[in-house]
């Protein structure tokens, strides 16, 4: 029951006006939309372009990024479902590029759930991929689209994947024992998608057999017509100081489209939403998975973050007394964050055309304010505790993987700080081997890990697993 009081609203709407001018966010738009199809609450902030003032409304397009990844695992069930492909299959059977020759079996579900085993690696993108093939997207027509452009990113994923060794550093450890985000199984899980799915490629796979069904007329997995668009939002995004602009969706884009490529609206994002609170049926009735498939998407897999799991291509959490199912983007020029509760019947979406936004706290707000509650919950829930000096100095160090994430933990004034690129946050300790960093709008934990020799070798943030520098 929808219980937004004006209190909530306004606080609310304050704390997205304060995030959005803390990260220099110049679009939001947020809404809340029920299992009926009924928008509860519906707000734009700021402008889908800055310099022409022109506004945000709800057909305006946005990127998704990593909210794609929900589209895959829903992708791959409606596939299991056909009897096309089996979750315990080893990914290989499927990909023969990827000979999985240095890690044991990997199999599809591994992938849906980020447990294969890999650090953060060098990402592949599309324009590296082009550029090596000599193609031209003024001659092939939109990459989405392109055949040599999937082979040759799958091709260049798998054998960096196949290149990884437990002697190299590649490998954590055994597929489903650790969670690690991992980007280029997202893309090699689309690509299965591609080749046994019946259509030319993912994008076309996804129109099919998902946005038409429901009605997404304004979603896609193109790159070319949605930067064309009129009602699309520049993207911007800060670089050393200075916020940049523009349309350019290949920007950082994986060459895979189901790590990050979707876009859409919040128009058709609440319909979206409307599927999973019903079970796998559009707000027309059309049964897009069934409701055993949604059920195994959103069954909890492996620790995600110490409030959360990952699941398929989604993750759980608790928010207060709520079960909640979420995912966030980020790419150049796209914050995201979706989300849902059936304990609420409700969903969330959040899109914003600026990078590094923390849209996740918008949406667990938002979902707060739809119960009438304090839209500006404290954040920090762990009792803060002391770790003595042999311990502080067993967890300092410098983490760092491919995927240019580089984090440095630190003594500072008998406690511990840590550096995150050239940003100095505080760090809290809470639990043995748990630690909070502290960011104005969204807090970061860290979690260490311990080898059998007892040293730390790695730790997780921000869902991935970063290895230990050795000195």
């Amino acid at each position: 029951m929808n219980k937004i009081t004006n209190a909530s609203r306004f606080l609310f709407e304050e704390l997205v006006s304060r995030i959005q001018e803390r990260s220099n966010a110049v679009g939001i738009a947020v809404a809340i939309v029920d299992r009926n199809g009924k928008t509860q609450y519906e707000k734009f902030f700021g402008y889908r372009d800055q310099e022409k003032k022109l506004p945000i409304d709800e057909d305006t397009i946005f990127g998704l990024a990593s909210v794609t990844k929900s589209f895959v695992a829903l992708s791959i069930m409606q596939l299991v479902e056909a009897g096309k492909v089996d979750l315990d299959d080893p990914v290989s059977k499927y990909i023969p590029e990827f000979t999985n020759r240095n890690q044991k079996p990997i199999k599809v579900w591994h992938f849906l759930c980020h447990t294969a085993g890999f650090y953060p690696m060098h990402r592949t993108i599309i324009n590296e991929i082009a550029q090596k093939a000599g193609l031209d997207e003024n001659e092939t027509g939109d990459f989405a689209f392109c055949e040599k452009i999937a082979l040759e990113g799958t091709k260049a994923v798998a054998e960096l994947l196949d290149a990884q060794t437990k002697e190299n550093g590649g490998l954590i450890g055994d597929p489903g024992n650790y969670m690690s985000y991992c980007n280029d199984g997202f893309g090699l899980l689309s690509e299965i998608v591609r080749r046994v799915g019946g259509e030319n490629s993912f994008a076309e796979y996804v129109k099919k057999h998902i946005l038409e069904p429901l009605h997404m007329e304004r979603s896609s997995g193109e790159y070319v017509r949605p930067a064309a668009d009129a009602n699309a939002a520049v993207l911007y995004k800060m670089q050393k100081g200075v916020m940049t602009s523009g349309r350019d969706y290949h920007d950082n884009a994986f060459s895979l489209g189901g790590a990050g490529s979707l876009k859409s609206t919040l128009a058709d994002m609440k319909k979206y939403i409307c599927m999973y609170l019903n079970y796998g049926k559009g707000i027309d009735g059309t049964r897009i998975l069934s409701q055993e498939g949604v059920r195994t998407m959103c069954r909890p897999r492996i620790d995600y973050r110490p409030d959360s799991h990952y699941c398929f291509g989604l993750a759980q959490k608790k928010l207060d007394d709520l079960t909640v199912m979420e995912h966030g983007g980020s790419l150049p020029g796209v914050s995201s964050n979706l989300s849902w509760s059936y304990d609420a019947g409700v969903g969330v979406m959040v899109l914003c055309n600026t990078s590094g936004v923390p849209v996740s706290t918008i949406a667990d707000a938002a979902m707060r304010m739809y119960h009438g509650r304090n839209p500006i919950e404290d954040r920090f829930v762990y009792q803060e505790t002391e770790w003595n000096a042999e311990k502080r100095k067993a967890m300092c160090g410098t983490f760092r993987s491919d995927e240019d994430n580089n984090i440095t933990i630190f003594e500072k004034d008998g406690n511990l700080a840590v550096k995150e690129g050239e940003t100095l946050l505080r760090f809290v300790p809470v639990q043995e081997f748990l630690g909070i960093v502290r960011n104005p709008d969204k807090d970061g934990y860290v979690r260490f890990f311990e080898n059998e020799n007892g040293e730390i070798f790695a730790i997780g943030y921000g869902g991935r697993m970063l290895p230990r520098v050795k000195d």
